[in-house]
């Protein structure tokens, strides 16, 4: 699927979707409770739907109508199935799936796409085996791997490359059968981390944590149903954040919660230090001005990478983005990508070993661009479209169906020039 987009100014009010984050987690936190828990608003998106396929397959007993997902639990012991698990592009689905997996006392096999078999899971593995997993896995550390539990517990180096496989460890570890301890040396994206302790003590976890170096929970605990609803999404309201903040642009955004734990909502404060007129009420409110370069740590959020990064081609002066090497390890190496598909429409930029260097001022004209099969990249370059002389065509645009289905609608809908084509 391509995107074909022209320059355009757009103006509207859009309504961020759920949270990618937020409903995979409450899909396992759900399948792992004893009782029937009901989630409203889950993100209708391919990596939830992954997240509910692979909790289905070990055991949940899962309902949907309409807007509303209720889940049955199995009480922290899942069942293992003959089939083998495919978690399709979902890169926490794979991490999560893998630790749920090693609750059962029978071989599981998980898989994945072309794409999440190139995203390193052997950190986390390692971990698994320190607390009691038998690994088997001939693809150097990569999808596909067969696990057998259960783990018992005990103490388990945590690799941070990633703060999912922390969360991974987290949510499955207070099943153990011994106490769990789990040391860090560091950590990257810690928002994340900080997310599921957020969710574990709402339902009553009981865990301790020495900042982000260590954290220890209690053994064989036991998660109650709940009721829940999903927030907005504020990874994906970065791409309309930097849309709005266009000259001549002005978005108003609903849904977005500041009180929420998701680490995004710092791409507003990003866009505060490159000069963005914003008002921040009910609602989010961008007017567009010319943005100035700005040095920005992204080490919380390396998922805002891409949009950032054409913020900062649109931007006057230099832009650095820093710190943010895990960014090179999601559905695709974002920083070469997006080093990669900025510079065929005339960006100045400068792939680094964890970010980016952009020298803004150069004018951005239309390309035939990859979208890489990453729904971020795809998002991002049609932004950048909006302020491109000429056409931009972004392909594999089908990606976008992994957090955003209808972000080309949303985005017509506030006036950009836009169409799908197959």
């Amino acid at each position: 699927m391509f995107i074909d987009s022209k320059a355009s100014t757009v103006r509207g009010t859009v309504r961020i979707p759920p949270s990618k984050s937020h409903s995979i987690r409450a899909v396992f936190l759900a399948a792992l409770a004893d009782g029937t828990s009901t989630i409203r608003h889950r993100l209708h998106s391919a990596d939830v739907d992954s997240a509910i396929a692979a909790c289905k397959a070990l055991g949940a007993d899962i309902k949907e109508d309409g807007e509303v997902l209720r889940i049955t639990g199995f009480n922290g012991k899942p069942v293992a199935p003959k089939n083998i698990i495919d978690v399709g592009n979902s890169g926490t689905t794979a991490n999560f799936v893998l630790a749920l997996a090693a609750l059962c006392d029978k071989p599981v096999t998980i898989t994945a796409d072309d794409q999440t078999r190139k995203r390193p899971v052997a950190p986390l593995l390692e971990s698994l085996k320190q607390l009691g997993a038998v690994i088997e896995s001939s693809n150097n550390g990569l999808l596909p791997v067969r696990i057998r539990g259960p783990i018992k517990g005990g103490t388990a180096d945590v690799a941070g490359t990633t703060s999912q496989y922390l969360s991974a460890l987290l949510i499955h570890g207070i099943f153990c059968e011994t106490p769990t301890v789990l040391k860090l040396k560091s950590l990257n994206e810690k928002p994340y981390a900080d997310m599921t302790v957020a969710w574990l003590k709402k339902l009553g976890v009981r865990l301790e944590q020495d900042n982000h170096a260590e954290y220890r929970l209690a053994p064989r605990q036991s998660l109650k149903a709940f009721n829940t609803d999903i927030p907005s999404d504020w990874s994906s309201a970065a791409f309309f954040l930097i849309l709005a903040a266009i000259p001549g642009c002005e978005v108003t955004l609903e849904g977005l919660d500041f009180a929420d734990t998701q680490g995004d909502k710092e791409v507003v404060n990003y866009l505060k230090a490159m000069g963005a007129d914003i008002e921040i009420g009910g609602t989010v409110k961008i007017h567009g001005k010319k943005l100035r370069g700005a040095a920005l740590d992204l080490n919380n959020t390396p998922d805002a990478l891409p949009a950032m990064a054409v913020a900062g081609a649109l931007a006057e002066g230099v832009t650095h983005l820093t710190n943010v090497p895990q960014a090179r390890i999601k559905e695709t190496d974002r920083i070469a990508v997006m080093c990669q598909e900025l510079t065929k429409m005339g960006a100045n930029i400068t792939e680094e070993r964890d970010g980016l260097l952009i020298k803004g001022g150069a004018s951005l004209r239309g390309a035939a661009v990859a979208g890489h099969y990453d729904h971020r990249v795809v998002m991002s370059l049609a932004v950048a479209a909006m302020a491109a002389a000429g056409i931009t065509t972004i392909d594999t645009a089908e990606a976008i169906k992994i957090t955003f289905p209808d972000f080309v609608d949303k985005m017509r809908a506030c006036g950009a020039d836009m169409r799908i084509r197959q």
